[in-house]
């Protein structure tokens, strides 16, 4: 399975960032809550709430739909959600489609125009063309978490996946990740 770096990422965050506040944001959600194209193109103005900081996700393909919280973040401005969703919505334009990311026609974008996006960003960042889909955004966030030692059952709560064996994709551990935690819990063990 592929997947960007969290270099990778934040280099298509930052060129969307510089370029459009709207694919910025559109971008940063797909990553943060693991959307599909269809779960970011559907999202509705209503699913989020700036006061309780939560954003109510619709899942497809039969997924666990839910209230995931949105997150600051200090340490990476790009990755903030709070200052992407006020600049984007400060200057969103109302079409009366209630939709939270409008095509530039009005109502909901279709997957082509959200590949269009992502393409032109992933290649302002030199991402291969083999990885330049929104999907990939998905599948970079859960590995992170996995690579960051993620419970499985978090990452399955993230992607909203309905069966755990979905989530084990992500737990592609290399062999010296495998030694190194034998490693250590013998310490641990045996201290």
């Amino acid at each position: 399975m592929k997947y960007l770096s969290p270099a990778k990422v934040l280099a298509v965050l930052k060129a969307a960032r510089e370029d459009s506040k709207r694919d910025w944001c559109l971008l940063l959600l797909c990553f943060r809550h693991a959307l599909r194209s269809s779960e970011v193109r559907q999202l509705g103005l209503s699913d989020i709430n700036l006061t309780d900081g939560t954003i109510r996700i619709e899942r497809a393909k039969g997924s666990l739909s839910g209230v995931q919280s949105l997150d600051a973040h200090r340490g990476e401005p790009v990755l903030d959600e709070y200052v992407a969703l006020r600049a984007w919505l400060k200057e969103r334009q109302e079409d009366g489609s209630k939709v939270l990311f409008p095509s530039q026609k009005g109502g909901v974008m279709s997957r082509m125009q959200l590949l269009r996006i992502f393409r032109k960003y992933a290649t302002m960042a030199g991402i291969p063309e083999d990885m330049s889909h929104p999907h990939i955004l998905r599948h970079s966030l859960c590995s992170l978490m996995a690579a960051q030692n993620a419970d499985l059952y978090e990452i399955r709560q993230r992607a909203g996946h309905k069966n755990i064996s979905n989530t084990m994709i992500y737990t592609h551990v290399s062999d010296a990740q495998a030694s190194e935690a034998c490693r250590s819990a013998l310490m641990s063990a045996f201290a």
